[in-house]
């Protein structure tokens, strides 16, 4: 199967000196490449181009498009694939960062509201929502927040597994041991999509741009596991997504849990060595022989 993972570019290797107790010794490191991505939109207003700045966020170069559509889409400035008609980099740029420059280009007759959204789009590999004002806020833009859920049933061995699966496929943290990953599974633990990244954030948004450009959404009959700690940030895009089962390897935040109620969504962390946490069990969720 295909994992979708990094181009060869998200990795640098550096000359560097090694120590262990009283030695020391020459050694090539592999480490994860972060560069910053300008994300910019443009659109039609009567007969004028216009286009505006959305984003700059540090992030490993690789499915740039699917983190710009992702992230538009995450956000609630897009609401499907149709309202985008190409995404490029602009290539005529004379400056040596046209290949850091995404342009999204919108479909004629729809202008996105950017005034409307309530966050801080300056971001950093680390914070991917800094400037998000409240839960509140998330529920007004979610398209799938009214979406009819259906029953779904997990096995236990089913969730044991996946923790192991998802490092499996983890090319570059295995390289670098920096890189974040966010990976889409079915029902019965099959992977269906993996996508890294240095910043936990814009793992899961070129994770839920694949989805959008594939015409996968709302994610609700998939589980999304993360490589790390469930954040604020990665719960709400997952409910952007319409995903209904979150796995984490490391450990959900107090307001990741609040959110994570407010939208239904089956939260697990600490998922790996055979055990978990389960922090929320979703209304229409059920782990066989436990729930």
């Amino acid at each position: 199967m295909k994992a979708h993972l990094l181009s060869d570019k998200s990795v640098k290797q550096i000359e560097i000196v090694k120590v262990k107790d009283n030695v020391s010794f020459r050694y090539t490191d592999d480490v994860s490449v972060e560069e910053p991505l300008e994300i910019r939109v443009a659109y039609h207003v009567a007969d004028k181009k216009e286009s505006k700045n959305i984003s700059v966020t540090m992030r490993t170069p690789g499915n740039d498009a699917e983190l710009a559509a992702g992230f538009l889409f995450t956000e609630g400035i897009i609401s499907g694939r149709e309202q985008i008609k190409d995404i490029y980099s602009p290539e005529a740029e004379c400056s040596r960062n046209s290949g850091n420059i995404v342009i999204v280009e919108l479909a004629e007759g729809f202008v996105p509201e950017l005034m409307k959204a309530d966050r801080n789009f300056y971001t950093t590999s680390s914070c991917g929502v800094c400037g998000k004002g409240s839960i509140e806020s998330i529920r007004t833009v979610s398209t799938f927040h009214n979406h009819t859920k259906n029953n779904k049933e997990v096995s236990l061995e089913t969730l044991y597994q996946l923790s192991e699966k998802l490092q499996s496929f983890q090319n570059n943290f295995s390289a670098t041991g920096g890189i974040h990953a966010s990976g889409i599974f079915d029902l019965e633990g099959n992977l269906l999509a993996l996508r890294e990244d240095v910043g936990r954030h814009n793992a899961l948004d070129k994770l839920i741009g694949y989805a959008l450009s594939a015409d996968l959404l709302p994610l609700d009959d998939k589980i999304l596991v993360l490589s790390g700690r469930a954040s604020f940030e990665l719960i709400q895009k997952a409910a952007m997504a319409g995903i209904t089962i979150v796995a984490a390897i490391g450990a959900p935040s107090s307001l990741a849990i609040d959110l994570a109620k407010e939208f239904d969504i089956t939260l697990l962390g600490f998922l790996r060595d055979n055990r978990f946490n389960i922090y929320h069990s979703g209304s229409h969720f059920n782990i066989e022989n436990i729930l």
